[in-house]
């Protein structure tokens, strides 16, 4: 059942049919104050993505009201902004379970509905994809659908959006780009490209004068066959005298228009029918508000009302949960101020993310050291080799990129410093199950893709005192590329702040003696492996816990005493079983002779949705139940065939 009220013209819009149909385009002001009311009402009590989608109701609404969707294809980039989306393609009902374990994707999604065209979550895909769309639309003899792609100005700074916009400039396709420029990332944006944006729409000569050539081709008819040229050298002329410079998505052959309003809808709607009838690559340039109508996220910080959490809808005011004492840090925040002390201590050391500063923590070393301090935009293939062109200057780089975006610079990672062996430190955010984000944002495969690196160190810290005994690591001497990987949200450990200690790269720790059955876990999620070892413990089995720390170089002396001692063995991670912790384990049994009942605890081999980190880890059978209960089936097992030797997933 659905707790939430739609306004009176908002509850007749099932669909955007229904908005073609039912409304004019003077009463479209009111549908897009009650779409932001709803979206306000619904996000504040249930939580998600919150200042991105305030920021583009107006366009949403005059999309769907001049597009025919889903026949025409609309393809949001990221898709923090797609809530107004979701609710107007006949969602709303179900809208209240955004981002809830079984509940709708915080993202599109094309197994949800046909309105969704592709699935999103990274950045800067959006051009590129509704190019394919539009050349396949072109091959397929269906001239009249439209593709258009809604794409930000932060994401236009990667370059996989570049070479969308390349390649779209010589594809004779019907294809349109909106450039939502809110002037406002989740961090802020860098860059020339900014600046760029900025020059444009801050000259009030050139938007005086564009206003007048808008006018112009409204009356395009009126100029015969040549008029589109006629009006598009005149702009040309403007654009170049004005602004001193040529336009650069002119120069890759895009018929620029803007910039506009994107709060005036039935202005939008007027822009938008005008492009319609214009073929080819174009791209309207539209000036947002990230939080737009709703006053404390338009003067709030951005990153607070990105994804705010549970709030007060009338005040603002963030609903904190209930006090119950200290609690342990969040891992990144862990990272932010170790850096901090490490980059004191040692003048070589920089940071180096991209867009993350906020999420990261690194924002708090760009406070105290901007010098050293380095944002290189979306642009995570950029932000590896300029870390790996540092390194051969004798600098440390700590480049932190989410596990899940680093899978976009694996390629420099494998060529510009693996294969160089050149000391950058990867400190991977995000990894394992992440929750609420769902499978776009998983950080499940970086075990398995860095261990398979020659020159590369792989570890994970089960606590926040060890990721500092780790990032100290590998900071101190050249290990060549060292891999940290830790994940999203809280520790276990609450006095943290402990001293810097180097660890042997390699060495796991014994954190309990067992004589039946042995638990081997990696990172974080060895939590869950301690209760659960604590658990069997009460109950009178007696279970050895070993945090390997390493998954690459594995520690050899304890492995031998692990395979020496017991027939029946338990891996935990919180990453992917196929070519992960686990396997780095079995494969090494196999290749030393060792035989034992091997269980392998992690992520499965299928897609994982969105829920709660707990519910992650339950539903995939890694929580400290799943680990017990695997646990005392090995042991079964192992006593049943006398202790033969197997392994299994």
């Amino acid at each position: 059942m659905n707790p939430y009220l739609a306004g009176p013209f908002l509850e007749k819009i099932k669909v955007p049919a229904d908005l073609r149909e039912g409304f004019k385009p003077e009463e479209l002001e009111q549908v897009c104050d009650e779409l932001r009311q709803f979206i306000i009402d619904v996000v504040s009590e249930k939580g998600g993505h919150f200042g991105a989608s305030l920021g583009v109701v107006e366009l949403t609404v005059a999309l769907h009201y001049v597009f025919n969707t889903p026949t025409d294809n609309l393809v949001w980039d990221v898709g923090h902004q797609a809530y107004g989306h979701k609710i107007l393609t006949g969602r709303r009902e179900e809208f209240h379970t955004n981002r809830k374990f079984k509940g709708l994707s915080g993202f599109p999604k094309r197994s949800e509905s046909p309105y969704d065209t592709f699935g999103v979550g990274h950045s800067s895909t959006s051009v590129s994809a509704a190019l394919g769309m539009a050349v396949g639309t072109r091959l397929n003899n269906d001239e009249d659908k439209h593709n258009v792609a809604i794409i930000g100005d932060g994401a236009m700074t990667a370059g996989l959006a570049f070479e969308g916009l390349n390649h779209a400039g010589i594809e004779d396709s019907n294809m349109l780009v909106i450039l939502n420029d809110n002037c406002m990332s989740i961090d802020p944006p860098v860059g020339a490209l900014k600046e760029y944006l900025t020059d444009i729409t801050t000259s009030h000569t050139y938007n005086k004068v564009k206003d007048q050539v808008w006018d112009l081709l409204g009356q395009i008819s009126k100029f015969g066959p040549n008029a589109q040229s006629i009006v598009q050298k005149v702009e040309n002329a403007i654009k170049s005298a004005v602004l001193k410079q040529s336009n650069l998505f002119e120069s890759l052959n895009f018929r620029y228009f803007g910039p506009v309003d994107g709060h005036d809808v039935e202005y939008l709607t007027k822009v938008l029918n005008d492009l319609k009838d214009i073929k080819g690559p174009k791209l309207l340039h539209v000036v947002t508000r990230k939080g737009a109508g709703y006053e404390p996220a338009e003067v709030g910080s951005a990153t607070k009302w990105h994804a705010p959490g549970l709030f007060d809808k009338e005040t603002g005011a963030p609903i904190a949960a209930t006090d119950h004492g200290p609690k342990p840090p969040k891992f990144q925040d862990v990272f932010g101020k170790s850096i901090i002390e490490l980059a004191k201590a040692d003048k070589r050391i920089v940071g180096v993310t991209p867009a993350m500063l906020s999420g990261s923590s690194l924002g708090m070393m760009m406070e105290e050291m901007p010098e050293r301090t380095f944002d290189v935009g979306i642009a995570e293939q950029h932000a590896v080799t300029f870390s790996a062109g540092m390194a051969t200057e004798g600098l440390i780089p700590f480049c932190n990129i989410y596990s899940s975006f680093m899978q976009r610079a694996y390629d420099q990672v494998v060529h510009d410093v693996a294969l160089q062996n050149l000391h950058v430190v990867f400190c991977l955010d995000r990894g394992g199950l992440v929750g609420a984000d769902g499978p776009t944002h998983h950080g499940v495969f970086d075990l398995a893709y860095m261990r398979t690196l020659p020159n590369m160190v792989v570890a994970a810290p089960m606590n926040e005192p060890e990721l500092r005994h780790m990032m100290y690591t590998a900071s101190m001497e050249h290990h060549g590329p060292f891999t940290i990987r830790y994940p999203r949200g809280t520790g276990s450990v609450v006095d943290w702040e402990v001293p810097f200690e180097k660890m042997e790269v390699g060495t796991g720790r014994k954190l309990k003696n067992g004589d039946q059955i042995a638990v081997l876990s990696i990172g974080a999620i060895g939590t869950e492996a301690e209760k659960a070892v604590e658990a069997m413990g009460k109950k009178g089995v007696s279970a050895a816990h070993y945090d390997m720390r390493f998954v690459k170089p594995l520690d050899e002396v304890m492995l031998h005493e692990i395979f020496s001692k017991f027939k029946s063995v338990v891996t935990v991670e919180d990453g992917c079983v196929q070519g992960g912790f686990g396997s780095a384990v079995v494969e090494w049994m196999a290749d030393q002779g060792y035989s034992a009942n091997v269980k392998r605890l992690g992520v499965p081999d299928r897609w994982i949705e969105h829920g709660t980190q707990a519910e992650l880890y339950e539903e995939c059978g890694y929580d400290a139940a799943a680990i017990e209960e695997a646990s005392m089936e090995v042991l079964a097992k192992a006593g049943q065939a006398g202790g033969s030797a197997s392994a299994s997933a």
